[in-house]
């Protein structure tokens, strides 16, 4: 990959997990929003490109909106310090300082910019996007939320998430939609125990870290380009089970996560909660086997100059990535017992 082989931006993807890092060791809140701003300043390198007008727009949005959500951060925690104990006061300051954090991490409803800058990024970019930039607006989340406020904001990302799928055409802005529903679970996961999220944020890296190295490797960035015939069947094969995997169906791997949380929601008695989650896990799985169902199924013509030919090596490395997808029940059973 071309980042390999650039020093500047390595030095930046340092930075970029040395930010994170000065944020979630920090001991102040003050420490906590120098640590966003160096990542907000190291991010935006990596995804600008002089020779990609999306890429420039994108990361143009981008620092527009993590900036006003750190000038609101930055606010809040100098408020907080000002301001003497007042429970009224409190619940206000603790709803604004959720509020930047979850505009930081593109959650719903403040998540009008994430489709729109994830349309304009590289595979990489977007998953260093999905998984790395959540970490620091999830942990700082998690020392100081207000729990009223997350249950609807957990709500609203999980059917804004579902919802916000069915009608995209464009793999990058689909995967944006899934990510959102995720973070709904996420910020429950979070808010249950920090351990079930680093369970649950592992397993979801490692998901869509498989399905944005077949995208990569594809070079594919719309559904209709899945419809080709000349793809090989063991990578269509793959795809279907790592979609599947993805969006928790109980044989695969990551239907272990949302197994234990839902267990969690029914013990607690969030009925509800548990309903919603449930059913907009479905929508999600529904909208990817429409993908897969078009991929096996629709023959289109078959073009003699396309050719798709995938070195021997990758092609066993996303066979053992499926098969470890496939075994998450049995792992998952021994987990339990």
């Amino acid at each position: 990959m071309y980042f390999m082989l650039n020093s500047n931006k390595m030095f930046f993807i340092f930075v970029l997990f040395i930010s994170t890092l000065i944020s979630i060791s920090s001991n102040s809140w003050f420490g906590c929003w120098i640590g966003l701003e160096i990542n907000l300043l190291s991010f935006i390198p990596l995804i600008s490109s002089p020779f990609n007008l999306l890429a420039s727009e994108a990361s143009l949005k981008y620092f527009l909106t993590q900036s006003i959500a750190s000038i609101n951060f930055l606010f809040m925690i100098l408020l907080k310090m000002i301001l003497f104990k007042n429970f009224f006061i409190d619940n206000i300051i603790s709803i604004m300082i959720n509020s930047s954090l979850l505009v930081k991490m593109g959650s719903a409803p403040f998540h009008f910019w994430f489709p729109n800058i994830v349309e304009g990024l590289s595979w990489f970019n977007n998953f260093i996007l999905m998984t790395w930039q959540k970490i620091t607006p999830m942990i700082l989340l998690s020392y100081y939320f207000n729990k009223n406020f997350l249950y609807l904001m957990i709500i609203f990302n999980i059917m804004i998430g579902a919802i916000g799928g069915l009608n995209q055409t464009s793999l990058r802005k689909l995967m944006a939609f899934s990510s959102i529903n995720n973070l709904g679970w996420m910020i429950f996961a979070i808010m249950i125990s920090e351990n079930l999220w680093i369970f649950y944020f592992f397993l979801y890296s490692f998901l869509i870290s498989i399905m944005y190295l077949f995208f990569f490797n594809l070079n594919m960035f719309f559904i209709n380009q899945l419809f080709i015939n000349n793809i090989n069947p063991y990578i269509k094969m793959n795809l279907l089970i790592n979609f599947l995997s993805l969006g928790g169906l109980p044989p695969f791997l990551g239907f272990l996560p949302k197994w234990i949380m839902i267990n969690f929601l029914m013990t607690n008695n969030f009925y509800l909660l548990t309903f919603l989650f449930i059913m907009t896990s479905l929508i999600i799985i529904f909208f990817y086997i429409r993908i897969i169902y078009s991929c096996f199924m629709l023959n289109y013509f078959k073009m003699k100059w396309f050719k798709i030919n995938l070195k021997n090596n990758f092609l066993k490395l996303m066979n053992f990535f499926s098969m470890i997808s496939i075994s998450g029940m049995i792992i998952s059973t021994f987990l339990f017992l």
